[in-house]
């Protein structure tokens, strides 16, 4: 439209040019008559053609717009409309790209919820007796492996040959230590039984759930038990008294002990209550622990849960210390007990050097006879 314009401006401009120049010839014509009554011909051919001229140069004058603009402005025109068109053009590719995303999240998300009610579904037909593969049946997680069996290496920490280790750092001298087979994590044995001892979950962790260590080293069954050296005071402290009913067989012994204890006595303290009973200072308190006598069943009530209490917590404390005891104990058997494997003192080196000397006694009870036979034996199959 704007082209359209200009072209229409210039047109008018051309015609009011032309008017102009038209207007110009008459107004001259009227004021010089002596062209016409005076002059020559001659001289007529001279004012015509001046007159045609000053025409011609008006009409080829460059026509010019105000403003400064021109029709040559076309091109940067052109190129404005190609940039609303490119603008136009990424408008809706973006918005092209945008519904894409839409619907594949949509889609997405349509997929989950499918394989999320197929695997629920699976579930319950599974629950029901229905052959099919659930979750447990098909996860493969890291750590899911079963701890491992393992045998296990024992040594001698001593001064010169000192042993780290897994609980304290460093193991105390003259204190065994023991390992996974083929391996050199070692640990002291009575840190690793009294470890065992007060918190079971923390033990197999120390090799990071490799081993199953608890299963393996202090089980009945395994055929790598380190109980199987202890002996029948070994017997008795581990599978009896600590492990023997998860420790009720313990329990029951120090409630017997102490209802004993208590029978024994039991004259004793009849005469010191009732010595107590008939004292003065007693009833001189007559009016502080008369009113705990005289008050209602809640208030009894309350005290003798309280008393109850008391008591547990105390029995409680004494059956931790008997325990802790009975441990130390268990761990003094240990280090008596189990044969070191790793080190100057270990068996196969006793075996060893038990058969080297068997083999020497046996060579050396050899007497003359046995000699000279072993020399005719040598004669008859001379090669």
């Amino acid at each position: 439209m704007m082209i359209c314009h200009r072209y229409l401006l210039a047109t008018l401009a051309i015609a009011l040019s032309i008017e102009r120049g038209t207007a110009a010839g008459s107004h001259s014509s009227w004021r010089r008559p002596s062209c016409n009554s005076f002059a020559t011909t001659s001289e007529n051919t001279r004012c015509a053609s001046s007159s045609s001229s000053i025409t011609d140069d008006a009409l080829n004058l460059p026509l010019k717009l105000r403003g400064g603009s021109t029709i040559a402005d076309d091109g940067e025109i052109t190129d404005e409309e190609e940039e609303d068109e490119e603008v136009e053009q990424r408008k809706i590719q973006q918005q092209k790209k945008e519904e894409f995303e839409k619907l594949s999240k949509y889609r997405t998300e349509q997929q989950i919820l499918y394989q999320i009610r197929s695997t629920y579904l699976s579930e319950m037909l599974a629950l029901r007796g229905v052959p099919l593969p659930t979750i447990t049946s098909v996860s493969t997680a890291d750590g899911d492996k079963p701890p491992e069996k393992v045998d296990w290496d024992c040594a001698m920490c001593t001064e010169e040959d000192p042993k780290s280790c897994l609980y304290s750092f460093d193991a105390e001298p003259n204190t065994k230590v023991v390992a996974p087979l083929g391996t050199d994590q070692w640990i002291s044995l009575s840190a690793l039984n009294r470890l065992r001892r007060t918190d079971p979950t923390k033990v197999e962790p120390m090799w990071h759930s490799r081993y199953s260590i608890l299963k393996s080293w202090f089980a009945d069954e395994s055929e790598f038990s380190m109980l199987q050296h202890v002996g029948v005071k070994g017997f008795l402290v581990s599978s009896v008294l600590l492990d023997g009913g998860n420790g009720l067989v313990l329990r029951s012994l120090l409630i017997m002990t102490v209802l004993s204890v208590i029978i024994t006595l039991m004259p004793l303290l009849e005469f010191i209550v009732g010595r107590i009973i008939v004292s003065a200072p007693f009833w001189a308190q007559w009016t502080t622990w008369g009113r705990v006598v005289r008050a209602g069943f809640p208030l009894k009530l309350l005290l003798g849960q309280l008393a109850w209490k008391g008591v547990a917590t105390t029995f409680s404390k004494l059956e931790n210390n008997v325990r802790e005891y009975i441990v130390d104990m268990e761990c003094e058997i240990l280090e008596e007990s189990v044969p070191l494997t790793v080190g100057v003192d270990s068996v196969e080196e006793e075996e060893d050097v038990s058969d080297e000397e068997e083999v020497e006694s046996e060579y050396d009870n050899l007497d003359g006879e046995d000699f000279d036979s072993y020399d005719d034996y040598d004669d008859d199959y001379d090669y």
